[in-house]
């Protein structure tokens, strides 16, 4: 008889009470990471470096999660088990919030960057005690159902999460985060798994913890109602100033605060325009404009509601074309800036300027690029060798392009040396001419015609006004030593900045992290081995899933990439390629369930050979499918092999397609599909994994979970951060091919 058999069948609508169960906790994790990342990221200053930490610790904590899950089976109460740990899924997001917003300024120093050691104490610290319950309840439910259903019944468990976190996406990321703060979303989570704990509660009769749950519910709408804990913990995180509006637009968290008449707007923590900041209108504007001073049609990318738009009028310009991304930015620079956008010359246009650049037919004189530096993968695409190309067909063919870099305080340290450097050389491969300006920041001025550097002069001649701009200003500045320093400083041979070797991105990185002491510890060695103690003796299908949830997330970051560079950073599109990933995963672990169904005791139960030594049990069935399995295991990790290879393949075929609205949505499509054939692969292995590996517990269960999320982590962190940049798309995409190829060769037939 087999092992699960010897258990009293759970009841039908239990199961299925657990089955929405599984449903909810994926609703929630997807919604809570997607909550707790931006919080995290406006918290820690984020950059792609502080996004790879906080998703890859995720990751890794879940699956430290579903390993300790592993004891559930040892529990007898295991639906009051489950009930509680839903409760704290539900409650546990919110208050991760608020003291994220009311510590933050406490532990670390206020205003002061932080390090990547202390973002990484400070995001484990928070997320560990949301991660674990989670993982725990994700085995804890693959448990109970198998002692139902057999290796089916965890394979449906892994269908209900897939389509839980399909939801949860689609909910977060097309409606409420465009209506409601990150408390008020985290609410809807909180209500769904307090509903199933109350019932699953009531179910397996202790109804004890059925009250507690609505109770907790009843609780948390009444803050909904009476409460703006939103409000309240902003204030906590801006104690100085007066916040006069906030806002969660798709791009993150707004804040706007006012102090004497100026007015600050902060974006995910990070201050990103301020009113009375003179100095920099002036610079973004004179530096570049004073160049083609008889311009008509200027293009400013991002920058106009702090006054460069407004700036550019002084001289007699016919028409501004302003870019903006974030609608959230121009509705508040609407509201309190009226005055910097009110001149009907200056056309808003509502969008990403890259893609706004690629698509136009526009012919521009001057066009100024008034983002900020390429500290992350996205601000990346605003300085590549394909962007500065795009940029020279919009212009005119004496036309002027500006763009800013880092500071310079007459020295240039090592890393600042091949930030220029590489900004000048990709310049160089469309313009002929490059000038470097050494102001507040680092200008760059690039054009086929002259450049001149008697800026003051040209200013003067044109009898422009400038508060700050002027001779004094600029004698101070672009003295010949500095200028000489500046350039030879940006002469230095380095690689180009292209849109699949982000390397201006890969400098910035180590810049940054160049600021901060972090010492690599007795501790931080005692977790290096560790891992590597506990990667080195995966095996089999363990190994399998640990390369596949590395591919899946490594490959999923190349093709948000992709998508960021050639069709723009469209939110809800991007969105959509993150929930077409979730929907492959679905679609294939139904697939592997439907294909691979076991046909032996009913179609539920198939009991690996080690289970058949364990308990002396012989199953005819076991020993005919289970060698077809693993083949079929071997070859889905081969096809991700394959897929890896020819990625970065078609990616510069996909590159070179025209920018009209019929390619951009042909590149839309052909990205998805690349992205639903990843996923699809990558959601068929689990169950069959699942088959191979089943003991009649959940034990298997437990054990893949945490390969997966494991190799899920690594993908992440290390894409995210150094692989992309330092490897490019090709390197990372070769690295996980190989990676599945070993897994694949070694899960050979029993």
């Amino acid at each position: 008889m087999p092992v699960h058999k010897q258990v009293a069948p759970l009841q039908q609508n239990g199961r299925i009470l657990v089955l929405v169960a599984v449903g909810a906790l994926g609703v929630s994790c997807v919604m809570t990471q997607l909550a707790l990342m931006r919080e995290l990221l406006a918290a820690f200053s984020g950059n792609e470096m502080v996004f790879g930490i906080v998703l890859g610790l995720w990751l890794l904590l879940m699956g430290i999660g579903t390993w300790l899950g592993r004891v559930s089976e040892r529990i007898r109460a295991q639906l009051s088990i489950l009930a509680i740990l839903q409760i704290l899924v539900a409650v546990l997001p919110l208050l991760q919030v608020f003291l994220l917003r009311a510590l933050r300024n406490l532990v670390f120093i206020r205003g002061a960057a932080v390090g990547a050691g202390q973002t990484m104490a400070g995001v484990s610290f928070l997320l560990l005690p949301y991660c674990l319950p989670a993982g725990f309840a994700l085995t804890l439910s693959c448990s109970i159902l198998a002692r139902r259903e057999g290796s089916a019944g965890i394979g449906r468990a892994y269908v209900a999460d897939s389509i839980g976190s399909i939801i949860g996406g689609i909910v977060f990321s097309f409606v409420l985060v465009r209506f409601l703060d990150h408390s008020s979303i985290l609410l809807w989570p909180a209500f769904l798994n307090l509903g199933v704990a109350c019932a699953t509660g009531f179910l397996c009769g202790r109804r004890s913890l059925s009250l507690l749950a609505s109770v907790l519910g009843a609780g948390l709408l009444a803050l909904m109602v009476f409460a703006d804990l939103d409000g309240i913990s902003t204030g906590l995180q801006y104690p100085r100033q007066r916040i006069v509006a906030r806002a969660n637009s798709p791009y993150g968290k707004l804040v706007i605060t006012e102090s004497d008449g100026q007015f600050d707007f902060f974006e995910n923590g990070l201050p990103a325009i301020s009113t009375r900041d003179d100095q920099h209108v002036e610079e973004v504007v004179h530096y570049a404009m004073s160049q083609r001073p008889d311009a008509r049609k200027v293009l400013l990318v991002s920058g106009g509601i702090s006054g460069t738009a407004r700036e550019i009028l002084k001289y007699n310009v016919a028409r501004v074309d302003y870019v903006e991304l974030d609608p959230a930015i121009l509705e508040f620079g609407r509201k309190y800036l009226p005055e910097n956008l009110a001149d009907s010359r200056i056309r808003i246009i509502n969008g990403d300027g890259r893609l706004f650049i690629k698509k136009t037919l526009d012919k521009y004189d001057v066009v100024i690029i008034d983002v900020p530096a390429p500290s992350t993968a996205l601000l990346n695409r605003f300085y590549t060798v394909e962007f500065l190309a795009d940029v020279k067909r919009a212009l005119v063919s004496d036309g002027v392009v500006s763009f800013s870099l880092g500071r310079y305080e007459n020295y240039v340290s090592r890393e600042m040396t091949r930030i220029l450097s590489s900004a000048r050389l990709s310049s160089n491969q469309s313009f002929r001419n490059i000038l470097a300006i050494p102001g507040s920041r680092i200008f760059f001025l690039a054009s086929d015609g002259p450049l001149f550097s008697d800026i003051a002069a040209r200013i003067e001649q044109r009898g422009i006004k400038t508060r700050l701009v002027n001779h004094h200003y600029l004698d101070a500045m672009m003295t010949p030593d500095r200028m000489a320093d500046l350039a030879h400083a940006a002469a230095q041979p380095v690689p180009l900045n292209q849109n699949f070797s982000p390397v201006l991105y890969y400098y910035y990185l180590r810049h940054w992290m160049s600021q901060f002491d972090f010492s690599f510890g007795p501790l931080q060695a005692a977790l290096l081995l560790l891992l590597g103690f506990y990667i080195a003796r995966l095996r089999g299908s363990a190994l399998v899933l640990f390369a596949s949830g590395f591919a899946a997330s490594a490959l999923e970051v190349v093709l948000l990439l992709a998508f960021q560079v050639l069709c723009g950073s469209v939110y809800h599109q991007v969105g959509i390629i993150v929930t077409v990933f979730m929907i492959g995963l679905a679609l294939g672990a139904l697939a592997a369930n439907r294909l691979f169904n076991p046909v032996g005791d009913g179609g539920s139960v198939l009991v690996s050979p080690s289970t058949q030594e364990n308990t002396g049990l012989r199953d005819p069935v076991s020993e005919r499918v289970l060698p077809v399995h693993r083949m079929i295991l071997a070859l889905l990790a081969c096809a991700l092999t394959a897929y890896a290879i020819l990625l970065p393949l078609l990616l510069p075929w996909l590159n070179r397609m025209g920018g009209s609205d019929a390619s951009l949505l042909a590149l839309k499509v052909l990205i998805s599909v690349l992205t639903l054939v990843l996923a699809f692969v990558v959601g068929m292995q689990f169950p069959l994994a699942n088959r191979v590996e089943f003991d009649g517990t959940g034990a298997g269960a437990s054990k893949l979970y945490a390969a997966d999320f494991v190799g899920a982590s690594l993908g992440a962190l290390l894409a995210c951060t150094f692989l992309i940049p330092l490897l490019g798309v090709a390197g990372v995409c070769w690295l996980a091919a190989a990676l599945n190829l070993l897994a694949g060769a070694m899960m050979r037939p029993l």
